[in-house]
């Protein structure tokens, strides 16, 4: 009887984590659409250390169940390798302030050498490919998109002003994204996530 048990709760996991993985693809398929063809390749070259460390604010993205009603979006990275580095992405439920929701996993640079192209496992069974499609020169701006059209997001290190957000939506739909559907989460004083 306890065999019978134990054999069912692995079941049990074992289908929990097949929901939790097409959830993950089903929160994807609302996503942005594509205005023509292919998906840009990524614009410039991305330096290691200065790219994928600290903290970026996600202040554009498309709408996903994940990140429903969780303002205050960003994505925190730590060179781990090489060619790898640790994500820590997180939201405030609610309102800015809020709990913290998050999620990590380990980034894995797909293009050595012009480093704008990465996947990210964050479970055993979820992983996304994201693409560094445009950046700063000085690396105060980037925006990060799916090579399927997906998925659309636009980053800062510090809360940009309304022009500026505009400049960036407008160069996001220059390379040839939807932005209609962008939602902009309310930007909150940030506290620094240890990693």
């Amino acid at each position: 009887m306890q065999q019978a048990w134990e054999q069912q709760d692995v079941m049990h996991r074992q289908t929990n984590l097949a929901i939790i993985a097409i959830m993950a693809v089903l929160a994807g398929c609302a996503g942005i659409q594509v205005v023509g063809g292919g998906a840009p390749e990524p614009r410039k070259i991305i330096e290691m250390d200065r790219f994928y460390s600290g903290t970026w604010l996600e202040v554009a993205r498309r709408p996903m169940l994940i990140t429903a009603n969780c303002p205050a979006g960003s994505t925190t990275y730590r060179r781990t390798g090489p060619t790898t580095v640790y994500v820590f992405d997180a939201c405030e439920v609610g309102v800015p302030g809020g709990r913290q929701r998050s999620i990590d996993g380990e980034g894995t640079i797909l293009d050595p050498g012009t480093n704008a192209k990465l996947i990210v496992r964050y479970a055993p069974l979820v992983s996304r490919e994201y693409w560094i499609i445009d950046r700063a020169d000085d690396y105060s701006w980037f925006i990060e998109a799916s090579p399927d059209f997906r998925d659309l997001y636009i980053f800062t290190r510090k809360v940009p002003s309304r022009s500026q957000l505009s400049r960036l939506v407008a160069r996001a739909e220059a390379l040839g994204y939807d932005v209609s559907r962008l939602e902009f989460p309310a930007q909150p004083p940030r506290k620094v996530p240890k990693l």
